[in-house]
């Protein structure tokens, strides 16, 4: 079985979403994930 839950936006691109506190992030509080600390995506140093 597997984890997570896959979004689908309307022009057809997908997301994958590990926790619901990633995809609130993202979807709904539009965070760059770049700029969260906890993020795989987190790039140190280069954030303003």
């Amino acid at each position: 079985p597997g984890t997570g839950m896959m979004f689908v936006r309307r022009d057809g691109s997908v997301m994958w979403f590990k926790s619901s506190k990633a995809r609130k992030n993202m979807i709904k509080l539009k965070r760059n994930s770049r700029r969260v600390k906890w993020t795989r995506h987190f790039v140190k140093g280069r954030n303003q």
